[in-house]
């Protein structure tokens, strides 16, 4: 069995930022999905052409920084 353990000084101004960040990661990429499908609804079934743009756009800043909703959300 794999472990990860993160260990945070919450005495520390950075470490609290950190902590906070990594509590809440969860919530961030349920956020990003949630407007990643309301846009994949305009598109889909408004052919809201903005909304695909936009949609395409978030996808393409996610993909820069390694972030894949798809791995996170499955």
């Amino acid at each position: 069995m794999a472990k990860a353990i993160m260990e945070y000084n919450l005495n520390e101004t950075e470490d609290i930022k950190a902590h906070l960040r990594a509590v809440k990661s969860l919530d961030m990429a349920i956020t990003l999905w949630d407007i990643d499908q309301l846009l994949r609804h305009e598109v889909k079934y408004n052919g809201n052409e903005v909304a695909e743009k936009i949609r395409e756009e978030i996808r393409q800043i996610m993909s820069i920084h390694n972030i894949d909703l798809d791995e996170l959300m499955d």
